[in-house]
């Protein structure tokens, strides 16, 4: 039996009907090269997964998970990284398009996201288990008190649905909040119609002061007289679409 460590922040699934469920909302939307599960644990995704013709790559930190893994499965012994996801080299191991499934650990879920932003031109499918309050807010639309910098960076490129919730239950240890279960489907866009790094810093500097209205949180970024009459900097930073966030960031780019 693997015992859950909590320095790794290992919370096992232990409900097999939502296992089913993460893993039929992933069947619904990969078209992908390979699939790539997140931290495998014991295996409850795993055990469902290996019911579909998949390409296969677990990737998964804890040597004791690993251990774990290979006995149930020797057959996944190839493809199986006893690795950090946040090191992985997603390009090495996938040609054109990746899906990503997992339970993701929740003290670096927000370093796994930014890790699927670097890689968007591969990653085109996500279900992921996140801390409900972190999956809900970035699901969240414009005009949300939730919607931040992960709402708006993701949505960017993606199509974000949020699943249904988990109760901590239903898992060993039972953490002490509740989960949900996020979808990310990529969406068209290719390129961003204004400088991609700019357009992140814009988003992170306006919501570090996210009270305030966007003149007085982008000071730090001393814009030029022009852009700071512009109407949309007299909103707040949750007021502002994705599409507004790309038009700010190219009326500065252009000055």
């Amino acid at each position: 039996m693997v015992r859950p460590k909590k320095f790794l922040g290992q919370h096992f699934l232990k409900d097999e009907n939502i296992a089913r469920n993460i893993v039929d909302a992933m069947m619904e939307v990969h078209c992908g090269d390979i699939l790539i599960e997140l931290g495998p644990g014991t295996g409850v995704l795993t055990n469902y997964l290996q019911q579909h013709d998949l390409n296969l790559l677990l990737v998964e930190l804890d040597r004791e998970s690993v251990a774990h893994l290979k006995k149930r499965w020797p057959q996944l012994t190839e493809t199986l990284l006893n690795q950090d996801f946040l090191t992985l080299n997603i390009s090495a191991h996938c040609n054109s398009r990746c899906s990503i499934i997992g339970n993701f650990p929740y003290n670096i879920s927000s370093q796994i996201f930014f890790k699927i932003l670097e890689n968007k031109h591969l990653v085109h499918h996500v279900v992921g288990m996140v801390q409900r309050e972190v999956g809900e807010r970035i699901a969240s639309p414009p005009g949300s008190k939730r919607y931040g910098i992960l709402s708006v960076l993701l949505q960017a490129y993606y199509q974000v649905e949020y699943l249904f919730s988990v109760a901590a239950e239903s898992f060993h240890p039972p953490p002490k909040v509740e989960s949900g279960v996020l979808r990310l489907s990529r969406n068209e866009t290719e390129v961003l119609a204004c400088d991609e790094k700019l357009f992140f810093r814009v988003v992170k500097q306006a919501f570090q002061n996210r009270r305030k209205t966007l003149r007085n949180a982008l000071k730090p970024l001393n814009l030029p007289e022009e852009i700071q009459r512009q109407d949309l900097l007299s909103l707040r930073a949750e007021q502002l679409s994705v599409n507004d966030f790309v038009t700010l960031t190219s009326q500065i780019e252009r000055h």
